[in-house]
């Protein structure tokens, strides 16, 4: 969008498997992460099938996307927005990160850098603009006015709080695990040469950069030209 300006646009979402376009959804929305679940749900009301596993990039790592994935028992490899920073050791020494510190499971507790202890205080549920409930536990701790990490740990001047959802804690867990897997790594790389390729064709070697026409319904049926011409295009180079 170049500096953040406000233009006027779609969100095109596609899924692709060996580079075909096997689905596509238009959206009104600046970021993919609400687009995720409107686009399966319509490929579901077009042909009545949903993939079994998934891989995508971090714009769709949000806890309601994890949640209805598992929900709906598809695999998903699919990172979310500080799985990169993870791996980093600028992020492994952070002390101010609660996920460096220790869990406490039997005293419910987090000890921090400072061996300061975060204890349970009370619990809120936040639901999103779709209506899914997210429950989030807050943590607060009693001393870190005494404590010599405080300006590395927390600019506030009051004591360090922080608030965790379990289960989106849970549902990274599990990204992690399959995308460190050796399937999960394969698709990772897959990913790079399968979408990413398919916007490449049509954006760069096609030039098709612009809808011409305007409304969803007009739009969609544009897009719909361009993916049965791109998946043509892509039989009749393998007969060539």
């Amino acid at each position: 969008m170049k500096n953040g300006q406000l233009k006027p646009g779609y969100n095109v979402q596609v899924g692709t498997e060996n580079q075909f376009i096997v689905g596509f959804s238009i959206h009104q929305r600046p970021t993919d992460t609400r687009c995720l679940i409107p686009h399966f749900e319509q490929m579901w009301e077009r042909f009545g099938i949903l993939p079994q596993s998934v891989i995508a990039d971090a714009g769709y790592g949000s806890e309601e996307n994890y949640s209805w994935l598992a929900h709906e028992e598809i695999e998903a490899f699919v990172k979310f927005n500080t799985y990169y920073q993870e791996q980093t050791k600028r992020f492994q020494n952070d002390i101010s990160r609660f996920e460096n510190w220790i869990y406490d499971a039997e005293r419910d507790e987090y000890i921090c850098a400072g061996n300061q202890r975060l204890t349970f205080r009370y619990g809120r549920t936040v639901k999103t603009e779709a209506g899914y409930s997210s429950k989030k536990r807050y943590y607060q701790c009693d001393a870190c006015g005494t404590c010599p990490l405080k300006n590395q740990c927390t600019k506030s001047k009051n004591n360090r709080q922080i608030g965790v959802s379990v289960t989106l804690q849970e549902h990274k867990q599990r990204a992690r695990a399959n995308l460190t897997s050796k399937r999960g790594r394969k698709l990772s790389v897959q990913r790079m040469v399968e979408v990413e390729s398919v916007f490449g064709q049509i954006k760069g070697n096609r030039g098709f950069r612009r809808f011409l026409l305007r409304g969803i319904p007009k739009v969609t049926i544009e897009m719909g030209l361009v993916s049965v011409a791109h998946n043509l295009l892509k039989v009749a180079a393998s007969l060539a």
